[in-house]
């Protein structure tokens, strides 16, 4: 799908504040309400927006601890891979999961209460899996988001 000015503008406003209200989109981007209203939901009709969430502090819901762990798998099958993928977005702590090139396979970002929560959840859902071959954990001192995704669909 290409995008123009107006729908790059609308993805910008929107990663800036998802709860802006059409009436403020429509002001940002130069639109009536009802051209705006149009334009959001064929967004999220066509896949370019995937969601709107709540951004939460992670301290106010016990998360004491985050870390990354590096994952270097035994084989690189399909089959294990996503079978690996699978389980590990099944797992409350994790965050995020990034498959890799390289010498790590995958890039585990986790949050836990302590790390003693770690120690565990490394030793029960990493280490015991026969498909790993390795992991590497590093403590997180500080997690930065970025305001959102650069958006170059529609530039010339």
């Amino acid at each position: 799908m290409g995008l123009d000015r107006i729908d790059r503008d609308l993805l910008s406003a929107l990663q800036d504040d998802a709860r802006s209200t059409v009436k403020e989109l429509a002001a940002r981007v130069g639109l009536s309400p009802s051209a705006t209203h149009a334009r959001v939901q064929r967004l999220r009709e066509t896949g370019v927006i995937t969601g709107f969430r709540a951004e939460v502090d992670p301290a106010a819901v016990g998360v004491g601890l985050q870390a990354l762990i590096q994952v270097t798998m035994q084989r690189h099958a399909r089959e294990a891979l996503e079978a690996f993928r699978a389980h590990l977005l099944s797992l409350p702590e994790v965050v995020a999961v990034t498959h890799l090139t390289g010498s790590v396979d995958f890039l585990v970002h986790v949050a836990v209460r302590d790390v003693t929560h770690l120690r565990s959840l490394a030793l029960g859902a990493f280490t015991t899996r026969e498909e790993v071959s390795r992991i590497e954990t590093a403590i997180v001192y500080e997690h930065v988001t970025a305001p959102g995704w650069p958006i170059y669909a529609g530039e010339e």
